[in-house]
């Protein structure tokens, strides 16, 4: 393990992530919240035959909410 832990410094930082029912957080120590955004996906169903396509995702994705 010492090994892997020689290079983590340089690879990683301390994060924490927030998956809330709301929104999604992620949290950099020393920078504080860097992502709040909502959690919701907008999928297009039935693209090119059988694909799903994501068309967007957070804030722009809550947004299109209701719409068809």
């Amino acid at each position: 393990m010492a090994f892997f832990d020689k290079f983590s410094d340089y690879f990683s930082n301390d994060i924490a992530i927030d998956l809330g029912t709301a929104n999604t957080l992620v949290y950099v120590r020393g920078q504080g919240i860097v992502l709040d955004e909502p959690s919701v996906v907008a999928v297009q169903k039935n693209y090119r035959g059988s694909q799903n396509r994501v068309l967007a995702v957070g804030k722009e994705a809550k947004d299109m909410l209701g719409r068809t």
